[in-house]
């Protein structure tokens, strides 16, 4: 179980909050988080690029030359892969990238991730009452209140979505929203700081937390 400070729209602390989730053993973490991250990465690929065989690209009928006589080298097919213009050998096709990784396994790296990344983890009150209004520039001067440094790519896990949060935050450079149900191992291992808001932390928990 790991005591993390609670911090209030200004920056100062507000209470604790803790932050215990069952993780991987630590010989099994780095392998298992890894897979959840190719596995994430990979399926997003769409798999679409397709290049064409000589079979495919137009033309090549007609013999270029005759057999022999002339010279030259003997040649079939002016779409042959060895003739600009022609096919491609090995090239690209379609394919499907996915990959499979049960569902505990995937929640359970998920789970370490986030846990590995309590060091930069910041916790704060929840704020959406103290921005009725759309204000970029409140949100980025709470931010240096929590400590966060400019520059740095920010991940920040809100309950649920803000309408007024989420248009504060989306001119901020390296800033990234996204809801406690909705988090995924890039998103934790790319970022640099993670602020949640205490009442993500506790969906965090009874989401995540088996």
């Amino acid at each position: 179980m790991v005591e993390c400070v609670v911090k209030d729209w200004q920056g100062a602390d507000a209470g604790s909050a803790s932050l215990d989730l069952k993780v991987a053993k630590a010989e099994n973490a780095p392998h298992i988080v890894h897979r959840a991250l190719v596995r994430q990465m990979a399926n997003a690929r769409q798999g679409t690029v397709s290049t064409k065989t000589r079979a495919e690209v137009s033309g090549g009928g007609r013999k270029p030359w005759r057999q022999k006589g002339t010279g030259r080298a003997r040649a079939g097919s002016n779409r042959s892969p060895l003739w600009r213009g022609g096919g491609v050998i090995f090239g690209p096709k379609p394919r499907d990238y996915s990959l499979k990784m049960n569902r505990k396994e995937r929640r359970l790296a998920l789970r370490t991730a986030l846990q590995g990344q309590v060091e930069n983890l910041i916790v704060v009150e929840d704020f959406t009452d103290k921005l009725p209004r759309p204000k970029t520039k409140e949100m980025a001067q709470a931010l240096a209140n929590w400590g966060v440094e400019r520059g740095s790519k920010v991940l920040m896990i809100l309950a649920e979505r803000d309408e007024n949060v989420y248009l504060s935050a989306r001119n901020i450079d390296g800033l990234r929203l996204i809801s406690a149900t909705n988090l995924n191992v890039f998103d934790i291992l790319a970022a640099d700081r993670i602020v949640v808001t205490a009442s993500a932390l506790e969906k965090v928990k009874e989401v995540y937390g088996d």
